[in-house]
């Protein structure tokens, strides 16, 4: 009876206590929602480099494509939907869809990407920007080509 009696006080004496154990889900609890509210704000600054990236580089290339086929960017009117339907008073020359897909891409915000041809900014080439965050055009946080 004594040795069973030494055991199991030893096997107490090794086992975490409930007490213990809830102390420490509480400090992992903490450090997740510390790393939680970090990431998201690491996250919310690449939305505006994702669309930095987007009006800079990758709507560059499906937009001289379709200027080479068609003779010109699409106006203004034919936004950046000409690159992925015809226009109807071009489809002979058009051969697209010029973006993967068959649908134009939102801004990080989900709006629409504004485009302008002949640009306001860029008097020789296209306007194309991102309404940023606020969402509203003509801002200090609009994201453009320019």
């Amino acid at each position: 009876m004594r040795i069973s009696l030494r055991n199991s006080l030893r096997a107490s004496r090794r086992a975490f206590t409930l007490l213990e154990i809830l102390v420490v889900l509480a400090i992992i609890g903490l450090l997740v929602g510390l790393a939680v509210n970090n990431v998201g704000g690491i996250f919310g600054d690449n939305q505006a480099q994702v669309a930095r990236i987007f009006v800079n580089s990758s709507v560059k290339t499906p937009l001289t494509a379709y200027r080479i086929h068609m003779g010109g960017y699409p106006t203004t009117a034919e936004g950046l939907q000409a690159l992925v339907t015809p226009p109807q008073n071009r489809a002979d020359s058009w051969k697209g869809p010029y973006l993967e897909g068959g649908k134009l891409p939102l801004d990080p915000w989900q709006e629409p990407y504004v485009y302008r041809f002949p640009g306001t900014r860029n008097k020789d080439g296209y306007d194309i920007f991102s309404k940023g965050p606020d969402k509203a055009e003509g801002t200090a946080d609009d994201i453009g080509n320019w």
